[in-house]
């Protein structure tokens, strides 16, 4: 507790002289500097002291099921467990006072013949990644998610997703953002070799050097492909970040103004809606859908018509291969070809190799020695 503290009054201060400090090009080092010490700090709150192991959180080992899983975080109170309850068939304690859910529940969205686990997590208070509440557990179990749905109330709606939005970043989450273009190699000796492919404005070598320096890192090979800041550098260096799709989904917007309501429908990856009343629902499954970007396949035995009824659902992206293992683990040893009517098919029936990458709703023949 008392490492804990110390730690805390440590972020306390240096972000602090972060705020103070004014943003200009004579100041980029500096801040960059500070940014650096925030990140390690943070790190080692959330890891704790190196050699003391934590005790697991109850509730909060959730297996992992269904096709994907979607964590849903909220401030308390916003309408989680009347969401949860209606989207799927679990029902979450339902109350209209603070703190009703301690534990992790889970539940089975069924959706386009794809079950979705959704998890809700405990109304995340201000504060969770410095470990306070039960924080640094639900952050352990949203960092498994493919997908985070925000749940904010309409009528305090931007402050809470900035609020939550903060507290998920500083613990390494980042939300709808692609890793930095940047490549990081440690190495035995040789010091710090700097490029960069792009004219960097917010970055340079000896910032690059005086990072590192901080970490105890005195030889590594640093190539940056994008014009980015040091804020991009040290999730490279710490190379444990998580980036995930979020959605942010405004409930209770039967609260406030029409014109209220259209201004936040216009922000990005935004839904607007009422658990309580049932108002877009089915846009907030859409979304959902969308931002998971799955793949259905279907497949079909020789001679035979495919069975639409039963789709393999997997990640944007996948080829004939993963088809393979999610049919039989043996199946990609023996394979010879696959035939595939779809989307991905040039002409229907296109015959393809084990790396043919599939889109959704193809239907696929495989064929074995």
């Amino acid at each position: 507790k008392r490492i804990a503290m110390g730690v805390l009054e440590k972020i306390k201060e240096i972000e602090d002289e972060v705020a103070r400090t004014q943003k200009n090009k004579a100041t980029n080092y500096h801040l960059g500097l500070l940014r650096g010490k925030l990140a390690r700090l943070r790190t080692q709150l959330l890891e704790g002291p190196k050699g003391v192991s934590s005790k697991p959180g109850e509730g909060f080992d959730v297996l992992k099921s269904g096709d994907a899983r979607v964590a849903l975080i909220g401030f308390p109170s916003v309408g989680k467990s009347t969401l949860l309850s209606k989207l799927t068939k679990t029902t979450s304690l339902v109350a209209s006072y603070e703190f009703t859910t301690l534990t992790c529940i889970p539940g089975v969205i069924q959706y386009k013949e794809a079950n979705i686990q959704l998890l809700d997590l405990p109304g995340i208070i201000e504060g969770a990644s410095e470990g306070k509440g039960r924080g640094r557990q639900v952050i352990a179990v949203a960092r498994t998610a493919d997908l985070i749905l925000m749940l904010a109330d309409a009528s305090k709606g931007l402050l809470q997703k900035e609020l939550l939005t903060r507290e998920l970043e500083s613990v390494g989450l980042r939300l709808n953002k692609k890793p930095p273009d940047i490549t990081f190699k440690r190495k035995k000796t040789g010091g710090v070799s700097f490029t960069s492919t792009v004219p960097l404005t917010q970055f340079d070598e000896r910032l690059c050097k005086a990072i590192l320096h901080d970490y105890r890192i005195h030889n590594a090979d640093v190539l940056f492909r994008e014009d980015v800041g040091a804020k991009e550098f040290i999730d490279a260096v710490e190379g444990n970040r998580k980036y995930v799709p979020c959605v942010y989904g405004y409930n209770k917007i039967d609260n406030i103004t029409i014109e209220e309501v259209d201004a936040l429908a216009r922000t990005e990856d935004a839904v607007v809606m009422s658990c309580g009343k049932n108002y877009n629902m089915d846009k907030l499954l859409e979304k959902i859908w969308e931002y998971l970007n799955l793949v259905r396949v279907y497949t079909k035995p020789k001679g035979e018509a495919p069975d639409l009824s039963d789709p393999l659902v997997l990640r944007h992206g996948a080829t004939i291969e993963h088809v393979c293992h999610s049919v039989h683990r043996d199946m990609a040893k023996n394979f010879k070809y696959a035939l595939v009517w779809g989307r991905s098919a040039k002409h229907r029936p296109q015959r393809v190799g084990i790396s043919h990458v599939v889109a959704d709703e193809d239907v696929v023949q495989i064929a074995v020695g």
